[in-house]
């Protein structure tokens, strides 16, 4: 057991590339769980992972707008609870943001490293970590329902800026 990287701070990459392959895990992941990925869904899936970077309702509310769709709050906060609920986009608690997850078929909890300058987010899934977790809520009598682990921080390439 030990930790995998799903998700590395992205800098310069094909952005189009890993765009193109996050709406079609998207496709196969609702397919497979018998799951409507609708238009909307999928703007605000796209919304999510333009920037590799935490997303609000609200910018996803003003994408969609600006995508020619006439969302109120609670639609733009339905498409995202759905996208959550099948595992496309994790939410970032203490940002009150979504990010894209980059391995949606693979269920795992995520450890997010986020960057407190540039707003970037890493995510790995460490398989001692969580059975560390569950072993001391099993000793605690504690039932888990979720486990995301937040740590902010700075990047490396925000840590050699000298900003």
């Amino acid at each position: 057991m030990s930790a995998r990287v799903i998700a590395p701070f992205h800098g310069g990459h094909d952005h189009e590339r890993c765009l193109a392959r996050a709406l079609e895990n998207a496709e196969r992941v609702c397919r497979s769980q018998g799951l409507r990925f609708t238009a909307l869904r999928r703007h605000a899936l796209e919304l999510v992972w333009r920037s590799h970077r935490p997303v609000g309702a609200y910018d996803v509310m003003d994408g969609l707008r600006k995508l020619g769709h006439r969302p109120a709050p609670p639609t733009a906060y339905r498409a995202l609870e759905f996208l959550h609920q099948a595992g496309l986009i994790h939410r970032i608690e203490s940002l009150n943001a979504f990010v894209g997850c980059a391995d949606p078929e693979y269920s795992h909890a995520g450890q997010f490293f986020i960057c407190d300058q540039c707003n970037r987010v890493a995510e790995i899934d460490d398989a001692v970590l969580i059975h560390q977790i569950s072993q001391h809520a099993n000793e605690l009598g504690f039932t888990t329902r979720e486990q995301t682990i937040e740590i902010h921080g700075r990047c490396a390439d925000c840590k050699s800026d000298r900003m």
